[in-house]
């Protein structure tokens, strides 16, 4: 099948071919016809199979016959509620409603939070027939009494999943209870959990059910690679893969926000045009990062899984995985960023040791044993065991060669009497040469003759001198025994009580 089949406007078809498009994916095929006829829709898809398009089209189709050149902001009404849970993928959204629209006179705004909403107040005033937004700025411009859902036709809910996991699910019905009853509703999900399909009850009438790709299948169009490589050579590897010819465009994940800084600082600084989106940045930062991405201004980008949702750049080829994530779901959807709409891409994962666990749980979920490349002059650490043998510790110390192990220590020499001359009395077994204590413990001799009563001397020989005098034996004394305690000190924590 043919866009061109599919019974939409020339207006819509020629925006389409100027992206280079003519034959729909799967789900679009399914859902186009399908939205056209006016039903509700639950739509089971993930990112990176064309779902924007899938729903975008039809409706900017449903409402052309409004379109409408005149500047009245009471000719363009909110017709159309498309809401998304990121201001990354609501910023997708609206860029695709941008694309397919640039023929037809429809106004179109993105609303989402960490900006200053006065901008989209003003813009909404001028009038809009399709708004994105994320939940929490949609209610917070509701509050600002600058919306009126009354003109509002057709609801899309992108991502209700991931809406779920962020806690959007009350908003989201705060807002389903503001809209006309008398609408098309559209839900998008990538697995249907039960409150999932309590809010489906709630929003959707008799939805026709389609779904494309099952939660946490991964694009055959990916392929998987696996680096093991020391924890410590990690950096040293990742700079010498983007130094390569074969890079020209990364996306690097990583676990958390400090290693993300961390990482692109490093990366910086050697000499790699490199930048990081984390949830701590400014959105202005971000958007800025982002777009030097995609027009090429820098090659890579560090992101965290927070940050990254929602990413669209078109025809991503490599994504590296510098820290493998805990829950292996959460690479499917790192690796969702490359390998899109039938494109090919690569995905690259560097493990160390301690992350072979999470390694052979992210093969049990995706079905398929990743291929295991070591590069040489980065091998992994001695305790890197694939597949692991479930023992609880698998540190094991690397064999040491012969030629390490060092010698056997000379016997030591047994002391002879009177050798212990520090102390100027003869060093006799009953006194000492400090102080002049008793020792008054009896000497215990080994069985080589050895005496562990009395201190330890080198076996080397060495000259002994008698002091000249008492104060020389003292200062001899320090010098050779620099931290050995000159007196016993008692002391009574808590201090001293009087009857």
């Amino acid at each position: 099948m043919r866009f061109d089949e599919l019974g939409l406007a020339p207006e819509l078809l020629k925006a389409i071919t100027e992206q280079g498009y003519t034959d729909p994916t799967p789900i679009q095929a399914q859902a186009i016809p399908i939205i056209l006829a006016g039903n509700d829709l639950m739509g089971g898809a993930q990112t990176g199979t064309g779902k924007t398009a899938a729903f975008t089209l039809p409706l900017l189709q449903r409402i052309l016959p409004y379109a409408s050149p005149s500047p009245s902001p009471a000719r363009h009404p909110v017709r159309i509620l498309m809401l998304a849970p990121t201001r990354e993928l609501a910023i997708q959204v609206h860029e695709s409603v941008k694309t397919y629209s640039k023929y037809v006179p429809l106004k179109s705004l993105c609303a989402y939070g960490g900006v200053d909403i006065k901008p989209q107040i003003a813009e909404i005033r001028l009038g809009v027939e399709v708004l994105v937004a994320t939940p929490g700025r949609l209610l917070d411009l509701v509050e600002q009494k600058c919306l009126n859902f009354g003109s509002v036709q057709a609801l899309v809910l992108d991502e209700a999943d991931r809406m779920l996991d962020m806690g959007f699910i009350p908003d989201v019905t705060r807002i389903l209870n503001m809209l006309p009853q008398q609408r098309q509703s559209l839900l998008f999900s990538a697995t249907f959990s039960e409150e999932i399909k309590k809010l489906a009850d709630k929003m959707l009438k008799s939805p026709v059910l389609i779904e494309v790709a099952k939660r946490n299948t991964v694009s055959e169009t990916i392929t998987h690679r696996v680096h093991p490589v020391s924890a410590d050579a990690k950096r040293a590897l990742l700079v010498k893969l983007l130094k390569s010819s074969d890079f020209n465009q990364v996306l690097v994940f990583t676990r958390t926000k400090l290693e993300t800084n961390k990482l692109a600082r490093e990366l910086q600084r050697a000499g790699i045009k490199a930048d990081s989106i984390h949830g701590d940045k400014s959105q202005l930062d971000r958007l800025k990062a982002l777009e030097a991405f995609k027009d090429g201004s820098i090659l890579v980008l560090v992101a965290t899984d927070v940050a990254a949702r929602g990413l669209d750049i078109d025809e991503l080829p490599h994504v590296i995985n510098f820290e493998l994530p805990h829950t292996p779901e959460d690479y499917v959807h790192r690796i969702g960023r490359t390998g899109r709409a039938g494109k090919q891409g690569t995905a690259i994962s560097l493990v160390s040791a301690h992350e072979v666990p999470y390694l052979v749980d992210i093969e049990k979920l995706i079905k398929k044993e990743v291929e295991q490349v070591v590069v040489p002059g980065f091998e992994p650490e001695f305790d890197y065991e694939y597949p692991p043998s479930g023992k609880k510790s698998h540190h094991r110390r690397p064999p040491v060669p012969p030629a390490a192990v060092a010698p056997a220590a000379a016997p030591r020499r047994e002391r002879s009497p009177g050798s212990r001359s520090i102390g100027g009395n003869g060093g006799g077994s009953g006194s000492s040469g400090i102080g002049g204590r008793r020792q008054g413990r009896q000497g215990h001799i080994a069985a080589d003759g050895f005496d562990f009563s009395k201190p330890y001397e080198s076996a080397e020989p060495h000259p002994v001198t008698a002091p000249a005098d008492a104060e020389t034996a003292k200062a001899m004394a320090k010098m050779e025994h620099p931290h050995k305690p000159q007196r016993v000190v008692a002391a009574l924590l808590g201090g001293l009580g009087r009857k």
